[in-house]
């Protein structure tokens, strides 16, 4: 008799807000305020704010300055329109992000060439270092938010229903399959993650061993039907059942949720990562699909689930043989 091991995922979408939090309207309603003030002052008072950059006085030709002042203040303004929603307005704090990472990259590029004075990277410390990390995090957020959105603008399902309601390329629903036999659904990230392709490797390796022990290997992917089958049949697994859900609706049915950024973002993922896609070779491709889904793993028998595996991180999966 296998034992029972359930273990609540931590990760599901009703504990994500669904408005933007205070401090993003607060930080991009201030961004306006400098970027205005800041591209004023420039505007009209050149040759003080050059001077305070330390650069050589009187410039040949001032105008260009005032330009810089002139673009830095329209920022101001898309900030402070991005701040009555940032969620929605998510594509105008892009463009200002990529603007604080280019900007010191160009000044450190003129530094080093010697065009521009080291005094002059003052202007980069307060445009754009300072504001790096606030923005980094409207945007994660907002993309996030925008996945949440999409997942559940569908029906939910409970899991009962799902295991009743999907069916395989084959024709069969989990329903059935658990009937017939102990099933290991194993739930993939998307299709280009090299974390989903290393555990469709690791799996199609190790194969002879899980169904010798009675397992039926099954799988849940976020792709269409025929994208999905090109994907199996690269790992010569085409022939196991798979159950298309683009609509994300069976992972939110067995309750696998959405990473948060340490899940997916941290030194341990990016490290495993370049072993997985590089040394590994397993590579990655387009996204097509949500790169926030975790994966997951779960034992079905007779339409409960007996036992379940919820990973860590992006890069975590159980042991496969051992778990089935």
């Amino acid at each position: 008799m296998l034992r029972i091991h359930y273990i609540k995922h931590v990760m599901t979408e009703s504990d994500n807000n669904l408005t933007a939090p205070f401090w993003m309207t607060f930080i991009l309603k201030f961004a306006g305020i400098y970027n205005l003030c800041w591209g004023a002052w420039v505007v009209l008072f050149p040759l003080s704010s050059l001077k305070l950059c330390g650069y050589h006085l009187p410039p040949t030709y001032p105008e260009l300055w005032q330009c810089i002042g002139m673009i830095v203040g329209v920022y101001g303004i898309g900030y402070w329109l991005a701040a009555s929603d940032p969620y929605r307005h998510w594509p105008i704090v892009l463009v200002g992000l990529l603007g604080k990472i280019f900007g010191p990259i160009g000044f450190i590029l003129a530094w080093m060439n010697g065009s521009l004075p080291l005094s002059a990277g003052i202007v980069n410390i307060f445009n754009d270092l300072i504001w790096l990390v606030p923005f980094i995090i409207i945007l994660w957020r907002a993309l996030r938010h925008e996945q949440i959105q999409h997942s559940e603008s569908k029906d939910l399902l409970s899991f009962q229903d799902a295991l009743k309601t999907f069916k395989s390329q084959q024709g069969q629903t989990l329903a059935d399959l658990s009937q017939q036999q102990r099933t290991m659904l194993v739930f993939l990230r998307h299709s280009g993650c090299t974390f989903c392709r290393e555990a469709l490797a690791e799996i199609a390796q190790h194969r002879p061993e899980i169904e010798k022990n009675g397992t039926q290997i099954a799988f849940v992917h976020m792709d269409t039907e025929e994208h999905g089958r090109q994907l199996f049949e690269r790992y010569l697994l085409s022939d196991l059942p798979r159950f298309s859900d683009p609509e994300e609706k069976l992972y939110r049915a067995a309750n696998i949720g959405l990473g948060r950024w340490y899940q997916l973002l941290s030194c341990q993922v990016f490290w495993k990562g370049f072993q997985s896609a590089i040394l590994k070779r397993h590579g990655f491709s387009r996204i097509r699909s949500n790169v926030f889904r975790m994966p997951g793993t779960i034992l079905i028998e007779n339409g409960q689930i007996v036992k379940r595996y919820d990973p860590q991180d992006a890069s975590d999966h159980p042991d496969y043989c051992s778990f089935g």
